[in-house]
């Protein structure tokens, strides 16, 4: 499947401290430690509808992992899946009369459509379902062939106590996990099963909808074993950091590490499993079945520049809940008339004529002061502590208010009693760091 395109980053001096994240599972904020290639999976959309901002919100957020590592030297092999096969596509494709094909089609593009506008770096592998089911049957049968698989009329099952790790990515007990297991997708009074918790790796043929014929029958796969299969194929067991949405701590990312754990002979299948807060609207959690959604195509229709966007979904704490509003909004737009003003004052003239030397923010010989460092280094270490993206906003709206009150270039030789740090290095580090570019 082809990702969509975005600029690369820009190198900045130095480096900071190392990433620190919180894991779901041990429920503490610990540092990462990738090899020199950091690898992270981050769960996909399901392509029946647009990119609203809970998607965004996640996407934006992993993006900001994805660029700090960079910025730490690490080369990132970043995977994510695109669910082009599941039944809420084929509902929807139903209620509207398209075909499933198509519509996953149309709503993959404008997703990437809408990462491209919001500046978030494309994975290295963008990998559908429909496009994984070998792999998927693969490791269905080494399950099988480790004892972890059962069949249940046609279909087959994944049996959890194959996997003494089974809920410990979570941390929910046996009466939460099976209240959530209802509410997300999961099976738990279907007679015969072993587990109520059991969930289902190749469903059987169902009229009237797609199938393929395999070694394991004409049918298709489950929802978790198509993101085990793909993380496995591409990234190996034990990578950096699995993550997506909350919701999906349980069932989803529980069951895709109890599965690898099973497969892979008890190889923990990630080192941080990180999860994204919840974005509200109207009072309610922003999803697809209540219809409360705001969608980043609309808003770019409608004149909405993407960087406000962006930078509406980094002033909150990644982890935490929060409601999409139009103060939010317009809090972003009026940061993003802010810095481009400061900016704008750019960098002391260099020929004595009182004009700017430079650009502001382009990647030119400009060498780096006091001020320079204080401010890279600032915005790293919020980066660092757990993604601290409303933080590292805060420092950047300081460095802007100086330059605005002082209304005169920045940097060495301004006379000023404290150095202020240069546009060049401030367009620079939002650009690479924040993937806010006001150029």
């Amino acid at each position: 499947m082809e990702s969509w395109t975005a600029r690369p980053p820009q190198a900045l001096p130095g480096h900071g401290p190392a990433l620190r994240l919180f894991d779901t599972a041990s429920g503490l904020v610990r540092a990462t430690q990738p090899g020199p290639t950091a690898r992270m999976y981050v769960c996909g959309i399901t392509p029946y509808d647009a990119t609203h901002m809970g998607h965004a919100a996640t996407y934006v957020a992993f993006d900001l992992v994805n660029r700090y590592w960079r910025d730490l030297g690490h080369e990132v092999h970043y995977v994510q899946n695109v669910t082009d096969v599941d039944d809420p596509l084929l509902e929807r494709a139903v209620a509207t009369g398209r075909d499933w094909r198509e519509l996953a089609r149309a709503e993959t593009a404008l997703f990437g459509q809408d990462m491209a506008a919001l500046g978030v770096l494309p994975p290295r592998n963008y990998v559908g379902a429909v496009e994984s089911i070998g792999a998927v049957v693969r490791w269905i049968e080494r399950l099988r062939s480790h004892g972890a698989v059962y069949r249940l009329g046609n279909d087959l099952y994944f049996d959890t106590r194959a996997a003494p790790s089974f809920g410990r990515v979570s941390g929910l007990d046996a009466s939460e996990m099976l209240a959530t297991f209802a509410e997300r997708g999961g099976d738990p009074d279907r007679p015969g099963k072993r587990s109520p918790l059991d969930c289902v790796l190749w469903l059987a043929e169902r009229p009237d909808e797609p199938a393929w014929d395999t070694p394991l029958g004409h049918g298709r796969p489950g929802w978790h074993i198509e993101c085990t299969a793909i993380a496995l194929d591409h990234l190996g067991a034990a990578f950096d950091v699995q993550g997506g949405g909350s919701d999906l701590a349980f069932p989803h990312h529980e069951m895709c590490s109890a599965q690898a754990h099973a497969a892979t002979d008890r190889t923990p299948f990630a080192g941080h499993y990180v999860h994204t807060g919840m974005v509200g609207f109207d009072g309610e959690k922003m999803s697809k079945s209540r219809g409360n959604l705001v969608f980043v195509s609309r808003l770019r229709a409608a004149g909405v520049e993407p960087t406000a966007i962006r930078l509406a979904l980094l002033g909150h704490g990644y982890r935490q809940d929060w409601e999409w509003t139009d103060a939010d909004l317009a809090a972003a737009q009026s940061r993003v008339a802010r810095w481009r003003a400061a900016l704008a004052v750019g960098e002391p003239a260099a020929d004595g004529d009182g004009g700017p030397a430079t650009r502001a923010g382009d990647s030119t010989d400009h060498t780096e002061g006091p001020a320079d460092c204080a401010l890279l280094a600032g915005v790293r270490e919020r980066l660092a502590d757990d993604l601290d993206a409303p933080g590292a906003l805060e420092i950047v709206d300081r460095w802007a208010d100086r330059v605005l009150a002082n209304d005169a270039p920045v940097g060495a030789g301004t006379g000023l009693a404290e150095p202020i740090a240069s546009a060049a290095l401030v367009g620079r580090a939002l650009d690479t760091l924040l993937g806010v570019d006001l150029l």
